[in-house]
């Protein structure tokens, strides 16, 4: 007989130890009743320190060009310029752009940012919460299928594909060219469908107030089951000339688009048929590590996915971004770095197997990345548990980024490393989704 309670399990089948251990659980039941309660009332007081901004505020100041501005956890939100929030960028500082999320009148602070994750007994449930079972203990359990999948994945492919969206003179958001790339992006991602419509994937555009889309190909699992989610960034910048200037953005965030373009076609190549749904995406206009000048532009497009599936009460069992894959620092070790801030350590566990299942390379735990540093971090402020597997250890990563110098002949680029995020992305969609 078992029984359990969040965090604690409990196996007996002696009578005494189950009564002792029912009256203990439910003692500790108690006391974490009232302290969610205290917790709460707390929180509730901090929140009210902070003047909600209103509907007439928001739509006013949207009118006149403005952006609402997230610049540090649990600080208010502020309005700057376009222009300002470029110097922003230029500073590296990390920021939310909460302008398209934000819902007037709601607290400033999230609250999904103020608790920590909880363990459950359970580790096949999945919720839209915190509240989510560990991963930890599920090691990879398809090994053969995985690795046959994973030997079909291509350098070759990788290079087609990046070729094409480095083409373009660059991937911004407010250009036309960034546009062409987001319709080069569907078309691929389509074509791939179409030729193996057993599948049933599907690939649609998901509308922003700015012109460029973010993109979702979806393979509809057996079940209605939380979804699976793999992501990428597609849009490029030149910090010194965000709409014209060349920006060819192969490592960022090139690689990370093309290791999901090559992992979804090598899965269905393979048959795939999931369990539960598995959703790769390309979204536009972001923000990049704080190591950087703030990258495109805040997280937009991330967030506003992030917020709808939350608000259509999206069941989401893990999400994983790709964001920078391909470059090595010369004279540095080669590893992949696991970031630890704005994850879910359960599911960094999870991850760190299937690296040590798949890949080559070694990990390590990388130095935080920052408030706001990829499109991971919107996920997690949504609830849902996300990872993200980086190029290196912060800091030894690609130095050329924002600039026409970001491009696969750049010294330290490497096609064998950024082809082990594709590997580790087959591997993610198929150990999560089956």
């Amino acid at each position: 007989m078992a029984f359990s309670v969040t965090g604690l399990c409990f196996h007996s089948t002696d009578a005494t130890v189950l009564d002792l251990a029912y009256s203990v659980s439910q003692n500790l039941l108690t006391f974490a009743m009232k302290l969610t309660s205290t917790i709460l009332g707390l929180v509730l007081a901090a929140v009210s320190a902070y003047a909600a901004i209103s509907s007439a505020e928001l739509e006013v100041n949207k009118a006149k060009g403005l952006r609402l501005l997230s610049l540090e956890d649990g600080a208010e939100p502020v309005w700057k310029t376009e222009d300002e929030k470029l110097e922003i960028m230029r500073s590296h500082k990390n920021f939310f752009d909460v302008t398209e999320v934000y819902e007037p009148g709601t607290p400033i602070v999230p609250p999904a940012n103020l608790f920590a994750p909880l363990v459950t007994c359970k580790v096949d449930f999945f919720l839209t919460s915190r509240l989510y079972s560990t991963l930890s203990d599920s090691p990879p359990s398809h090994q053969t299928v995985v690795k046959a999948i994973a030997q079909n994945v291509t350098i070759a492919n990788l290079q087609s594909y990046l070729s094409s969206l480095t083409a373009f003179n660059n991937r911004y958001y407010r250009s036309q060219t960034g546009v062409d790339a987001t319709n080069w992006i569907v078309k691929t991602v389509g074509d791939i469908a179409a030729a193996y419509p057993a599948s049933k994937a599907t690939v649609s555009a998901f509308k922003h107030t700015w012109i460029q889309s973010s993109i979702i190909a979806r393979i509809p699992g057996t079940t209605t089951g939380p979804v699976t989610i793999l992501g990428a960034h597609m849009d490029s910048i030149n910090q010194s000339n965000p709409t014209s200037g060349r920006a060819p953005g192969a490592d960022d965030d090139g690689t990370g688009s093309v290791n999901l373009i090559e992992a979804f076609r090598a899965l269905l190549a393979a048959g795939f048929k999931p369990t539960t749904p598995v959703e790769f995406q390309w979204c536009s206009r972001r923000s990049g590590t704080r190591r950087y000048s703030g990258e495109e532009a805040g997280l937009l497009g991330s967030q506003a996915i992030a917020k709808s599936y939350k608000t259509a009460g999206t069941q989401v069992k893990a999400m994983m971004q790709l964001d920078m894959t391909g470059y090595v620092k010369p004279g540095t070790r080669e590893v992949i770095g696991l970031m630890p801030d704005y994850i879910d350590a359960g599911l960094n566990v999870f991850l760190g197997s299937i690296i040590d299942t798949y890949s080559t390379l070694p990990w390590v735990t990388s130095p935080k990345c920052g408030y706001a540093c990829s499109d991971h971090a919107s996920w997690y402020n949504q609830g849902y548990p996300s990872s993200l597997p980086f190029e290196a250890r912060f800091g030894d990563d690609n130095p050329l980024i924002h600039s026409s110098s970001d491009t696969v002949t750049a010294t330290g680029f490497s096609w064998t490393h950024t082809l082990e995020y594709t590997k580790i992305a087959v591997a993610f969609a198929y150990e999560l989704g089956i």
